[in-house]
């Protein structure tokens, strides 16, 4: 075998925030939220890979979440490879492809890691050497997926059937994939012992897995290809063309071509992994105590058993009384109450509460852009109040509104603030008026966060209610800042 070159993780970085709402929301899914201990699901994604055998980082995701890539990346010191934005969701597979494309014009022999952003895996060293113990087959041209060992009759999980029983973590080849079964047929797939649950997760050399996908999806080739081609440069980004790539059918990597393939082997892993697939995997992974109380934030649990406890904003307090199997989760704006047996339903009260236009099914309280985040402290019928939190170094928009004016207050930190032909810092418990209709803009020149107050009347607050002049995140009208 040649020297293995560096594999480039391909970290995917998608998701409609569904499963674990309130926390997760479409406009900030669970891959960016705290879940598990202080990093972020994405950041421990990004540290996993952080060794002499890795490549930095491929991220493919959507055009609203590339801010948020790039600041929790730079949170942890880490610079992505590049960052590919897809504009439009069209499931793993057309991502997959673009990201092979992408690598294999850069290097023939490039070798690629598809990962997920949104799984906890306990132990990452561990979970390296699995990569590498795959590498000798990759290598070798087959398509490399890495399975878990089953430590139960899972009914939520896919699972991969062997052509024999796995021994000490070495590449199996693989018979076939099998869908989420029912109980008894998931306790005989475990009990057999050549059944292993499907992770998605690939390792393959890009110039295998494009010839994979010419063989088994034709039809996604000549879409994706057009999308790199006509692709263009977008702030450091690389944003693919929306028309070709809205072509591209909508299928995931193991429908399109891992279920077809008849070169693919599997690597066992056993060292702790969820794909954090409801609040019931959450309990799991978080480490219930002695009752089987898992908590988080301000909690107190009365009398209670294999629950699931969390207070997610500041000043809350979640109190829990004789509790048993449930799962309770306080967001500022919702919610959720549930019998732990029942979290995989969670999906189907948010496609309830999108169906009656409730607000909460799909964005949370903080609006996250590129130079912070704001939330809505007060809503009225001809005033709002909002909390705004401006980045060191950020600036919003050169901007303008027809139907509303503003007051700003600081406090904390200072504040330069554009008015008109009027250029000034504002310190903290000092204020300035924006009239209607004056060309404004705030920046944050100092070395810490800085935070406003800002009092909005007129008679209309809506966040398209903005015309831009200047902008530093090349962004159009139609969205605060």
């Amino acid at each position: 075998m040649s020297a293995l070159p560096p594999i480039v993780p391909v970290i995917l970085c998608g998701g409609s925030g569904t499963r674990l709402w309130p926390l997760s929301r479409k406009s900030y899914p669970k891959q960016f939220a705290q879940i598990l201990g202080g990093q972020t699901l994405f950041q421990a994604a990004a540290q996993r890979f952080d060794a002499p055998e890795f490549a930095a980082p491929l991220v493919v995701t959507g055009s609203d979440f590339r801010f948020i890539v790039t600041e929790q990346l730079a949170e942890i010191g880490a610079e992505p490879g590049a960052v590919i934005i897809e504009p439009t969701p069209r499931n793993t597979a057309p991502a997959v492809l673009a990201s092979a494309f992408y690598l294999l014009a850069r290097e023939p022999d490039a070798m690629m890691l598809v990962a997920p952003s949104d799984h906890a895996i306990a132990d990452p060293a561990a979970f390296r050497a699995a990569v590498l113990r795959g590498a000798s087959a990759a290598m070798g041209g087959k398509l490399v997926t890495f399975g878990i060992t089953p430590d139960r009759a899972e009914t939520g999980y896919g699972y991969l059937e062997l052509d024999a029983q796995p021994e000490g973590g070495a590449p199996v080849d693989l018979r076939r994939f099998v869908e989420k079964p029912d109980a008894e047929a998931a306790a005989s797939m475990v009990a057999s012992g050549r059944y292993l649950w499907n992770a998605g997760i690939f390792l393959a050399r890009a110039a295998d897995m494009v010839a994979a996908f010419k063989a088994h999806a034709p039809d996604l080739v000549g879409p994706v290809t057009e999308s790199l081609t006509k692709a263009r440069p977008d702030l450091g980004f690389l944003r693919l063309d929306e028309t070709a790539f809205a072509r591209a059918p909508s299928e995931s990597i193991d429908y399109a071509v891992m279920e077809k393939a008849d070169n693919l082997a599997a690597v066992p892993f056993s060292d702790g992994w969820s794909d954090l697939g409801g609040w019931d995997a959450v309990w799991r992974e978080q480490g219930p105590d002695a009752e089987g109380v898992a908590a988080a934030g301000s909690v107190e649990a009365v009398d209670c058993r294999d629950s699931l406890l969390r207070a997610e904003a500041d000043g809350q307090v979640l109190v829990g009384i004789g509790l048993d199997n449930m799962i309770a989760v306080a967001m500022p704006d919702a919610v959720l109450v549930a019998p732990k047996s029942r979290a995989q339903d969670v999906k189907k009260a948010v496609e309830r509460l999108k169906a009656s236009g409730a607000r909460q099914a799909e964005t949370l309280p903080k609006d996250y852009r590129p130079w912070g985040w704001y939330e809505t402290l007060v809503l009225g019928p001809r005033f709002q109040v909002k909390r705004i939190v401006v980045n060191p170094g950020a600036a919003l928009s050169l901007q303008s509104h027809h139907h509303r004016s503003e007051h700003w207050i600081v406090v904390e930190g200072t504040a330069r603030v554009t008015v008109d032909d009027n250029v000034q810092l504002i310190s903290e418990n000092q204020s300035v008026y924006i009239p209607l209709g004056a060309v404004h803009r705030m920046e944050n020149p100092g070395k810490v966060p800085m935070v406003l107050i800002e009092v909005q009347t007129g008679s209309y607050l809506g966040e398209d209610d903005i015309i831009r002049y200047e902008d530093i995140y090349a962004r159009g009208g139609g969205a605060r800042g």
